[in-house]
Protein backbone atom coordinates (compact mmCIF):
# COMPACT_ATOMS: atom_id res chain seq x y z
CA UNK A 1 0.00 0.00 0.00
CA UNK A 2 2.78 2.56 1.28
CA UNK A 3 5.12 1.71 -2.21
CA UNK A 4 1.59 1.98 -4.62
CA UNK A 5 1.23 5.76 -2.65
CA UNK A 6 4.88 6.11 -3.03
CA UNK A 7 4.50 5.77 -7.05
CA UNK A 8 1.65 7.71 -7.75
CA UNK A 9 3.38 10.68 -5.98
CA UNK A 10 6.84 10.70 -7.76
CA UNK A 11 4.65 9.63 -11.56
CA UNK A 12 2.41 12.86 -10.47
CA UNK A 13 3.23 15.66 -13.50
CA UNK A 14 4.48 18.77 -11.87
CA UNK A 15 2.25 21.50 -13.56
CA UNK A 16 0.24 22.07 -10.47
CA UNK A 17 4.01 23.43 -8.41
CA UNK A 18 4.62 25.66 -10.89
CA UNK A 19 5.20 29.35 -10.07
CA UNK A 20 3.62 30.96 -13.53
CA UNK A 21 6.53 32.86 -15.29
CA UNK A 22 4.37 35.85 -15.36
CA UNK A 23 5.26 36.25 -11.65
CA UNK A 24 8.78 35.49 -11.82
CA UNK A 25 11.20 38.10 -12.07
CA UNK A 26 13.46 38.18 -15.21
CA UNK A 27 15.72 39.80 -17.09
CA UNK A 28 16.37 39.73 -20.47
CA UNK A 29 19.40 38.94 -23.22
CA UNK A 30 20.69 42.79 -23.70
CA UNK A 31 19.55 43.98 -20.11
CA UNK A 32 22.69 45.60 -18.91
CA UNK A 33 23.87 44.22 -15.30
CA UNK A 34 22.96 47.46 -13.95
CA UNK A 35 19.37 46.12 -14.91
CA UNK A 36 19.71 42.71 -13.50
CA UNK A 37 21.15 43.64 -10.06
CA UNK A 38 18.20 46.19 -9.65
CA UNK A 39 15.92 43.39 -10.24
CA UNK A 40 17.78 41.18 -8.29
CA UNK A 41 17.53 43.87 -5.19
CA UNK A 42 13.97 44.41 -6.10
CA UNK A 43 13.07 40.80 -6.32
CA UNK A 44 14.90 39.83 -3.07
CA UNK A 45 15.85 36.58 -5.32
CA UNK A 46 19.70 35.47 -5.49
CA UNK A 47 19.45 34.30 -9.21
CA UNK A 48 16.55 34.95 -11.87
CA UNK A 49 16.16 33.51 -15.02
CA UNK A 50 17.58 35.61 -18.32
CA UNK A 51 15.21 35.03 -21.28
CA UNK A 52 15.59 36.21 -24.91
CA UNK A 53 13.15 38.53 -26.85
CA UNK A 54 10.84 35.13 -27.75
CA UNK A 55 10.81 34.35 -23.92
CA UNK A 56 12.94 31.19 -24.26
CA UNK A 57 15.67 30.55 -21.55
CA UNK A 58 18.74 31.40 -22.38
CA UNK A 59 20.70 31.26 -18.88
CA UNK A 60 20.87 32.53 -14.97
CA UNK A 61 22.13 35.43 -13.53
CA UNK A 62 22.73 36.23 -9.82
CA UNK A 63 24.14 38.74 -7.49
CA UNK A 64 27.16 36.86 -6.67
CA UNK A 65 28.27 36.72 -10.75
CA UNK A 66 27.57 40.97 -11.38
CA UNK A 67 29.92 41.32 -8.34
CA UNK A 68 32.11 39.22 -9.22
CA UNK A 69 32.78 40.91 -12.48
CA UNK A 70 32.86 44.42 -11.46
CA UNK A 71 35.61 43.51 -8.68
CA UNK A 72 39.04 45.23 -9.16
CA UNK A 73 42.13 44.68 -8.16
CA UNK A 74 41.30 47.23 -5.32
CA UNK A 75 37.96 48.69 -5.71
CA UNK A 76 34.67 47.53 -6.70
CA UNK A 77 34.41 49.13 -10.34
CA UNK A 78 30.61 50.37 -10.59
CA UNK A 79 30.97 51.64 -13.86
CA UNK A 80 31.21 48.30 -15.37
CA UNK A 81 27.40 47.65 -14.51
CA UNK A 82 26.15 50.24 -17.25
CA UNK A 83 28.58 49.04 -19.91
CA UNK A 84 28.07 45.04 -19.68
CA UNK A 85 25.17 42.87 -20.77
CA UNK A 86 23.96 39.60 -18.64
CA UNK A 87 24.64 37.80 -21.71
CA UNK A 88 28.12 38.24 -21.21
CA UNK A 89 28.70 36.63 -17.77
CA UNK A 90 25.12 34.96 -17.59
CA UNK A 91 25.16 30.73 -16.72
CA UNK A 92 24.33 29.00 -19.22
CA UNK A 93 23.86 25.76 -17.91
CA UNK A 94 20.45 25.67 -16.50
CA UNK A 95 18.64 23.09 -14.41
CA UNK A 96 15.20 22.20 -16.47
CA UNK A 97 12.41 20.57 -16.82
CA UNK A 98 9.38 20.38 -19.45
CA UNK A 99 5.98 21.89 -18.14
CA UNK A 100 4.82 17.79 -18.61
CA UNK A 101 7.66 17.06 -16.57
CA UNK A 102 7.22 14.33 -13.76
CA UNK A 103 7.68 14.82 -9.79
CA UNK A 104 10.33 11.83 -10.03
CA UNK A 105 12.99 13.93 -12.09
CA UNK A 106 12.24 17.13 -10.56
CA UNK A 107 13.06 15.80 -6.92
CA UNK A 108 16.06 14.52 -8.41
CA UNK A 109 17.16 17.58 -10.19
CA UNK A 110 16.05 19.78 -7.13
CA UNK A 111 19.21 17.86 -5.08
CA UNK A 112 21.57 20.08 -6.43
CA UNK A 113 18.90 22.99 -7.58
CA UNK A 114 17.25 25.35 -5.25
CA UNK A 115 14.40 26.17 -8.32
CA UNK A 116 13.82 24.66 -12.01
CA UNK A 117 13.21 26.61 -14.59
CA UNK A 118 10.35 25.35 -16.83
CA UNK A 119 9.61 25.10 -20.26
CA UNK A 120 7.10 24.20 -22.70
CA UNK A 121 7.67 21.87 -25.57
CA UNK A 122 8.82 24.98 -27.90
CA UNK A 123 11.68 26.33 -25.27
CA UNK A 124 9.34 28.76 -23.68
CA UNK A 125 9.79 29.52 -20.22
CA UNK A 126 6.47 29.13 -18.53
CA UNK A 127 8.09 29.41 -14.67
CA UNK A 128 9.77 28.08 -11.93
CA UNK A 129 9.37 24.82 -9.91
CA UNK A 130 10.82 25.53 -6.46
CA UNK A 131 12.94 22.97 -3.85
CA UNK A 132 10.68 24.20 -1.41
CA UNK A 133 6.80 23.33 -3.38
CA UNK A 134 8.31 19.71 -3.93
CA UNK A 135 9.79 19.56 -0.35
CA UNK A 136 6.24 20.52 0.50
CA UNK A 137 4.72 17.57 -1.80
CA UNK A 138 7.07 15.02 0.15
CA UNK A 139 6.68 16.67 3.59
CA UNK A 140 2.82 16.60 2.97
CA UNK A 141 2.12 12.69 1.88
CA UNK A 142 4.94 11.32 4.48
CA UNK A 143 2.44 13.18 7.09
CA UNK A 144 -0.41 11.32 6.16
Amino acid sequence: MINEEKESILDNEISELIIPAHKVAIVQIGNSLEHALLVLIKSGYSAIPVLDHDYKLRGLISTTIIMDSILGLEKIEYEKLGEHKVEEIMMTKVARINENGIFFRALELSINHPFLCVENEEGVFVGLLTRKSILAVIHRHLKN
